[in-house]
């Protein structure tokens, strides 16, 4: 099974992103933050290759895939199915939400969707139906007349909707672009959506600010039995950070949202929104300097962890004066390693969480 999966995406990796890497500078424009603390995340390590996730419920099929061209794994979902982590079961009024999303490319025409909803339903029964009341569903269909097409629909009580919007897009369209990184961004009733390095949608009122949204529920449809959308590396995070009052009031500021390939110094393109208020806080105060932390999680041996760690200090250096022109002298280095956790090591978000970056007032 594992094969066949893997030979049937022969042509997805190589006539798509996965043998590319998107450079730093496109994200110029992203002002996505990550949120602080890490509530939930999955990547789905701990699952066997051709088994459904054991911490997700559904009420269709779907299996734990490796993809040809990427490192990571990823839950692969069929048709007309709906599943939803069991370890998420509140969602703040500030919080932000990311995951990686694929399609292979037998999805060959439009109104073939995955969607991602948000709904203070917690019963899996109620999950599993498709008119569940106060919702907010976000969907994305990767081919709509050579482009793509992403829609955010918001529902009430009574399960009416209330408003339905809906543009096209080339960040998520096939054949040219079958994987995209999905950022969303929640701030009380604003919803924020970004695919990639583009925000495509900004909504005041996307959320009822009387509604208590408490689960994330993943759902397809209208998809044939060779069809399928695959998900990867999902990443719930309470809050945006407040690096203004943090660095400059407590000294101290800490994120998570600051991310490197795996076992890499290498940043990611998607860290330049928090990179960008750094910067802008070190542009704004210009005798302000401040020493940089790296640290890492306990996977891997002692000495390299403690490396890593210091070498993605410098990386974070070398960004902040290459790309927003801090002087260099402002900036001190430093890596602890796994050695000054913070959560425990024995989950995937206390690992999340301990994979942080530390910014010091000196």
């Amino acid at each position: 099974m594992k094969k066949l999966i893997l030979l049937s995406w022969i042509y997805l990796s190589s006539h798509s992103i996965f043998a590319q890497t998107p450079e730093f500078k496109t994200y110029s424009k992203f002002d996505f933050v990550a949120g602080e603390k890490v509530v939930a995340f999955e990547n789905f390590d701990q699952d066997q290759i051709g088994d459904f996730p054991a911490k997700w419920n559904t009420n269709g099929s779907g299996e734990v895939v490796l993809i040809e061209g990427t490192p990571r794994r990823w839950l692969k979902i069929n048709s007309n199915t709906a599943a939803f982590p069991t370890f998420v079961n509140d969602l703040p009024e500030n919080f932000t939400l990311e995951f990686n999303l694929a399609a292979n490319p037998e999805l060959n025409y439009a109104a073939r969707f995955i969607a991602i909803i948000f709904t203070p339903n917690t019963e899996p029964k109620k999950l599993f139906t498709a008119n569940f009341p106060s919702r907010v569903r976000a969907s994305f269909t990767p081919l709509k007349g050579g482009r793509g097409k992403t829609s955010v629909d918001m529902y009430g009580a009574d399960s009416k909707a209330i408003a339905h919007n809906e543009i096209t897009t080339d960040k998520f369209c096939l054949p040219q672009k079958s994987t995209v990184k999905v950022s969303v961004w929640r701030q009380k009733t604003r919803l924020r959506i970004y695919l990639d390095e583009e925000k495509v949608w900004d909504l005041p009122t996307a959320f009822d600010a009387s509604v208590n949204y408490k689960k994330v529920v993943f759902s397809t449809s209208n998809l044939t039995s060779n069809m399928a959308f695959y998900i990867s590396d999902i990443r719930l995070a309470v809050g945006a950070p407040d690096t203004r009052s943090k660095l400059i009031t407590d000294g101290k500021f800490t994120t998570t949202g600051i991310l490197f390939d795996s076992n890499s110094d290498k940043i990611k393109p998607e860290s330049y929104g928090i990179l960008k208020q750094i910067a802008q806080v070190l542009q704004e105060n210009p005798t302000l300097k401040i020493r940089i932390i790296g640290h890492t999680d306990s996977d891997g041996e002692d000495t390299n962890n403690l490396d890593l760690s210091k070498r993605r200090a410098a990386s974070v250096k070398a960004n902040l004066s290459s790309e927003f022109n801090i002087e260099s002298p402002r900036l001190q280095t430093d890596g602890k390693g796994e050695t000054q956790p913070i959560a425990p090591n024995t989950t995937p978000e206390g690992k999340a969480n301990n994979r942080r970056v530390e910014f010091i007032k000196l």
